[in-house]
This record gives C-alpha cells, sequence and structure tokens, in this order.
C-alpha cells in the first residue's frame, strides 16, 4: 500500500534553505522503532518501508513522508523504516516543518492526510484480527 501517491513536493524550497537529502542504501535503516526522533522525513528519491515489529506495514516513494509522529510529539518511534533500494531522503524539523507550512500551506494538509490514511489503514488491518 502507498498512501503518499499524492501532490509532488517542491524539494527546491528544502534545498535553498540550506536542506540537503541523506543518501541510504538498499536494506540499511533510516529509523529504528522505539528510539526517539524529533524530526520527520520526505522522500526525495527511493522507496522506503514502514516495519512495526519486524512486519512490513507500508511502502513510501517518492514525494512521500514518514517519521511524521516522531514529529509531532516526540514519542519513542512506532516504526523503522528501512530503504528498498538506493534512496535520498531529506530530515524535517519543528522548524523546517512550520517554515513548510507557512510557504506551501499544502503541505500540513498532506501530512495530515497521510497520517489519517495511516491510522484508517491500521484500524481496517485490527478490524481483520
Amino acid at each position: 500500500m502507498d498512501i503518499a501517491d499524492k501532490r509532488e513536493m517542491d524539494f527546491g524550497i528544502l534545498t535553498n534553505i540550506g536542506l540537503e537529502p541523506l543518501g541510504f542504501e538498499a536494506g540499511q535503516t533510516i529509523i529504528e522503532q522505539d528510539t526517539t526522533g524529533h524530526e520527520m522525513y520526505l522522500v526525495h528519491k527511493g522507496r522506503v518501508a514502514i516495519v512495526v515489529n519486524g512486519a512490513q506495514v507500508e511502502e513510501v516513494g517518492a514525494g512521500g513522508v514518514f517519521g511524521e509522529m516522531g514529529l509531532i510529539d516526540g514519542s519513542p518511534r512506532s516504526a523503522s523504516v528501512l530503504a528498498l533500494e538506493p534512496s535520498e531522503v531529506v530530515p524535517v524539523t519543528e522548524r523546517t516543518f512550520l517554515y513548510l507550512i507557512h510557504e506551501t500551506p499544502y503541505f500540513a494538509l498532506d501530512v495530515m492526510r497521510t497520517l489519517t490514511a495511516r491510522v484508517r489503514h491500521m484500524n481496517e488491518k485490527i478490524l481483520t484480527l
């Protein structure tokens, strides 16, 4: 399931403020479940897997986001994220998040839609147990 297939993110706005993508090889861990994190990530290139307790629950491609819950509430990560192929991701801190909302108001709506879709997907999985 790829929830993130939607509006294209203009990565130029990120490079204009000095943010550069971080590169990961296929199989490399980007986020580890239960660790603390205070940023989310935008996928610039490639595809990543969201993994909960060893089970892949979602794939996110270019233009998608992950790690938004850690940015919002600062709680330990609820999932690991692994690169499925060579990938580039841009870390977004709270300060950058607020800037993006100011400069591109639909960005916040896209993040909320992604988060809502993930909750709905997990609810559907729970109902089938």
